[in-house]
């Protein structure tokens, strides 16, 4: 396999920036060079956003955080009834001063409790998620 030489690779290196730096100036902009130069870069951040497309489900939550700001370790634990009478049930154990997460949730109301080491109920109640959340736990 033959090496690329230094002075090929270099003189194709000024080539493509000399090309490059040239772009603006010849297209003409309307204004001034700064508007030739803005429109090329934002040509090409408009064309690397478009590669990173995102898989967008209007009926799963992407991300739900829960923070322990408690002295102990708990357990989190979300459920709820679906449409055709199955239950979710998810269980989160966070460390304290720690988070943890729960991905693609479906949206809905649920019903949460918050256990403690020694298998007391230290809060409950309901919370509807809709979007991204995050969920404290303080001693309040």
């Amino acid at each position: 396999m033959k090496t690329i030489l230094k002075s090929k690779a270099s003189a194709k290196c000024k080539s493509a920036l000399l090309i490059m730096l040239l772009c603006p100036m010849l297209s003409f902009p309307q204004s001034d060079l700064i508007k030739g130069g803005e429109m090329l870069f934002g040509g090409l951040i408009t064309v690397f956003n478009l590669s990173k497309t995102k898989n967008v489900n209007p009926n799963v939550v992407e991300s739900v955080c829960v923070k322990n700001k408690l002295p102990n370790r708990i357990t989190f634990i979300i459920t709820r009834q679906t449409d055709d009478g199955d239950e979710i049930r998810k269980e989160l154990v966070i460390q304290k001063d720690s988070k943890e997460y729960f991905y693609e949730l479906p949206k809905g109301v649920y019903t949460y409790q918050v256990v403690m080491t020694n298998d007391s109920i230290f809060k409950k109640g309901e919370y509807r998620f809709s979007d991204k959340t995050v969920i404290a736990i303080n001693e309040d």
